[in-house]
C-alpha cells in the first residue's frame, strides 16, 4: 500500500486579471518522489509552486500538508535581505536540531565562504546561497523553481549529484532537459490551468504530451463534424416540420458553447532569422592567441579555425573567461599576443545573457523597432511590430509595457526577437536558453539547425549543446582551452569527465626510445579509390538536388485543399517526399563516412 502524500493540492483555482490562470489543478507529493513540473512560460507553474509552499493563497481549492513534514522552497529570485552575511542567511533555514556545520560545508562546496555580504552577490552567487539554505535543512520536500538558473556546469553537475543522493521528495521546475531527465521519476504537466500526471520521468514526457495533444485535436475535429451535422439538420430538416425540435436545437447550442469554450493550446513562438549575404568560407581563424589579467592567464596559446556553417559551443566554469574568449574571436578585444583573422563579409548578431542591450526605459515596441516607427524588417520584408510581437507570444496590450516589468522568460523572448531581426551571417549567443520554456527551446534549436551562417554559443545546457553543436571548446583551467568534435556528450566520451572534473595534467613527453622495426601501418597504405573520390565530389550536388526536390514537394503538400481536392495526388506527393528524404539521409551518411576517411588518409 502506497504511503499517504506529504503534500496534496486539490481543485486549486486562481484568477489573474479577471481570467483563470489555474483552474482545477492538483498536485500530490509522496515521500521520496521525484517530480518534474513542466508547462509553458506563463502557464502558472511558479504560482502553483508558491501555493504548494504556502506563500500564496488560492482563490479556491484545498491544500493538505502532513503536520510533521518539513518543506523548503527555492524561488526563482531568492531574497537575501535582512542578513549580515550569507552564512547567517543559510543558517536561518536550519531546524533547531540540525548541525550548523552543514551550512558552511555546503557553501564551501558551492564556492562561497559564507562571509560574503548578501547585498553584493551576483545572480549566480545568490542562487548558490539559496540552494545551500534549502538543502542544508534536509527537508521532507524540496520545491525547486529553476534551480540551475545562473549556475555554471560544475555547479549543475554538483547539484545533480547532491539531489540524487538526497532522501527528500523533489518537485522541480527547470528548462534544463538533461537535469530533469536525470532526476525525475514522474512528470506533472500544467496546461491551460489544469494538471496531468505521467508516472514516468521527463525523458518520456514529450512523446506522451504530443499524443495527448493529437487526441485533443481529434476530439475537436469530431466535435466540429457534429456541429456541421446539427447545422445541416437545422437548415434542411426543420423546414419540413410544423414545430421545431427544441431539444435538438438546444443540443446544437450546447455543442457550439462547448466548442467556444475549448481552450486551445497556447500558440508557439514563430522564429525567423534575418539572413545577410553569405560570409566567406573561413569565418574566424585564431592562431596561438594569449590574454591575461594581471598574473592570471585567461586564454593561453589557443588556436581554432571556424568555417562557415560551424556551430561552436563554448563551456566552462563561471569566471573561466568564456566571454573574453568570444570577444577576442569576433574582434571586439585584441589578444595580448597571437593573431585573429576574420573572414570576409561578416555581419554579427549577438545575444547577451544579461540582456544588457535592453534599455530600462524602453517598452516592448521600442525594443523591437529601435525606438522609432511601427515596422520591423526581417529578411528584407517589413513586418508591423504588432505582428512580430505576436510571433514571439506577446499580447497587443504589452506593446507599451516597460522592459523592467517583463518576466525573465519574456525578456529572453524579446532579446531573441531583437537579435533575430538583425541581418547576420554569424550569430553569437551567450546563454540563449536562460528563462526559455522547453517548446521555445525546441524552436530555437530548429532555427540554429536551419541557419545558413555560423553560430558561436555559450551555454551550460548540456542537452542544448548536444542538439546544436558541431564542436565544443572547453576550459581546461589555467587559460587552456581545447576543442572537441561533436556535442557535450561527445566531449565527455573523449575527455573522460565533465567540466567539473579536475583539469587535464600537462603532458610531459618522454625521450623517444631507439626505433624498433615494425610492420607498416595499414593506414599508411590506405587511400581513396577513384569511385570514392568521385562520390566525394558529386555527393554535395546530389544532396542539394534532393533538398530542392523536398522543398518543391513540401510546397505542394502545404496546399490545405490538396487532400480534399485530389487524395490520390496527395498520396503520391507524400510517398515521393518520403523517398526523397530517405535518399537524402543515405547520401548524407555516405558523404560523412567518405569525408572522415579522407581526413584519416590525409592525416
Amino acid at each position: 500500500m502506497a504511503a499517504p502524500p506529504l503534500l496534496l493540492l486539490q481543485d486549486i483555482r486562481l484568477i489573474l486579471s479577471g481570467k483563470p490562470l489555474i483552474d482545477g489543478a492538483e498536485l500530490s507529493v509522496g515521500p521520496g518522489e521525484r517530480l518534474a513540473f513542466v508547462g509553458r512560460n506563463g502557464s502558472g507553474k511558479s504560482t502553483l509552486l508558491r501555493i504548494a509552499a504556502g506563500e500564496l493563497e488560492p482563490d479556491g481549492g484545498t491544500r493538505f500538508f502532513q503536520p510533521d513534514a518539513s518543506v523548503r522552497y527555492l524561488p526563482q529570485e531568492p531574497d537575501l535581505g535582512g542578513f549580515a552575511t550569507v552564512l547567517d542567511y543559510v543558517e536561518a533555514g536550519l531546524n533547531p536540531t540540525d548541525d550548523p556545520y552543514k551550512a558552511r560545508y555546503l557553501l564551501n562546496d558551492l564556492g562561497l565562504s559564507g562571509e560574503e555580504n548578501p547585498a553584493t552577490l551576483s545572480g549566480g552567487e545568490a542562487r548558490r546561497a539559496a540552494l545551500a539554505r534549502v538543502i542544508a535543512a534536509e527537508p521532507d520536500i524540496m520545491l525547486l523553481d529553476e534551480p540551475t538558473n545562473h549556475l555554471d556546469l560544475p555547479a549543475i553537475e554538483w547539484l545533480e549529484k547532491t539531489l540524487r543522493a538526497s532522501r527528500s521528495a523533489l518537485v522541480i521546475i527547470s528548462h534544463d532537459r538533461r537535469f530533469l531527465e536525470n532526476l525525475s521519476r514522474a512528470t506533472v504537466w500544467l496546461d491551460r490551468g489544469r494538471t496531468r500526471r505521467l508516472e514516468k520521468g521527463f525523458g518520456e514526457f514529450e512523446a506522451w504530451r504530443d499524443q495527448v495533444l493529437e487526441q485533443e485535436e481529434l476530439e475537436l475535429h469530431k466535435l466540429d463534424r457534429r456541429i456541421v451535422n446539427e447545422e445541416h439538420w437545422v437548415r434542411y430538416g426543420v423546414s419540413g416540420r410544423r414545430k421545431r425540435n427544441m431539444k435538438r436545437m438546444g443540443r446544437l447550442d450546447d455543442l457550439r458553447q462547448e466548442r467556444r469554450e475549448a481552450r486551445k493550446v497556447t500558440g508557439q513562438v514563430k522564429m525567423e532569422v534575418s539572413q545577410a549575404q553569405l560570409s566567406g568560407k573561413l569565418v574566424i581563424e585564431a592562431e596561438r592567441i594569449f590574454k591575461s589579467y594581471g598574473e592570471r592567464p585567461i586564454v593561453d596559446d589557443f588556436s581554432i579555425r571556424i568555417m562557415r556553417g560551424d556551430r561552436v559551443g563554448i563551456v566552462g566554469a563561471n569566471g573561466a573567461g568564456k566571454t573574453t574568449l568570444i570577444k577576442m574571436l569576433i574582434g571586439e578585444l585584441p589578444p595580448d599576443s597571437g593573431k585573429v583573422t576574420l573572414g570576409a563579409n561578416l555581419e554579427i548578431a549577438s545575444l547577451d545573457q544579461r540582456r544588457m542591450v535592453l534599455q530600462p526605459e524602453w517598452t516592448v515596441k521600442d525594443a523591437l523597432t529601435g525606438g522609432g516607427g511601427d515596422w520591423v524588417e526581417v529578411n528584407g520584408q517589413r513586418k508591423h511590430f504588432a505582428g512580430y510581437m505576436k510571433d514571439f507570444l506577446f499580447q497587443p496590450e504589452q506593446a507599451r509595457t516597460p522592459v523592467t516589468k517583463l518576466s525573465g522568460g519574456e525578456r529572453g523572448r524579446l532579446m531573441l526577437a531583437r537579435a533575430l531581426s538583425l541581418p547576420s551571417n554569424l550569430m553569437v549567443l551567450d546563454e540563449p536558453t536562460n528563462d526559455l520554456d522547453l517548446e521555445t527551446l525546441d524552436l530555437l534549436q530548429e532555427l540554429i539547425a536551419d541557419y545558413p551562417g555560423t553560430v558561436i554559443v555559450v551555454s551550460h545546457d548540456r542537452d542544448f549543446l548536444d542538439r546544436v553543436a558541431t564542436s565544443v571548446v572547453v576550459s581546461e583551467g589555467d587559460g587552456r582551452w581545447l576543442e572537441y568534435a561533436g556535442g557535450y556528450t561527445d566531449m565527455l566520451s573523449q575527455r573522460g569527465y565533465g567540466v567539473g572534473g579536475e583539469p587535464l595534467a600537462r603532458e610531459v613527453k618522454p625521450k623517444s626510445p631507439a626505433p624498433v622495426a615494425a610492420p607498416p601501418s595499414s593506414n599508411s597504405k590506405k587511400k581513396l579509390s577513384f569511385k570514392q573520390k568521385h562520390a566525394l565530389e558529386t555527393l554535395p550536388k546530389r544532396m542539394e538536388e534532393l533538398q530542392a526536390t523536398q522543398a518543391k514537394l513540401q510546397k505542394d503538400l502545404d496546399d490545405p485543399s490538396l487532400y480534399a481536392r485530389d487524395p490520390k495526388r496527395f498520396a503520391e506527393l507524400s510517398q515521393a517526399f518520403a523517398k526523397a528524404a530517405d535518399k537524402l539521409a543515405k547520401a548524407e551518411e555516405e558523404w560523412l563516412e567518405l569525408e572522415m576517411l579522407r581526413e584519416e588518409v590525409e592525416g
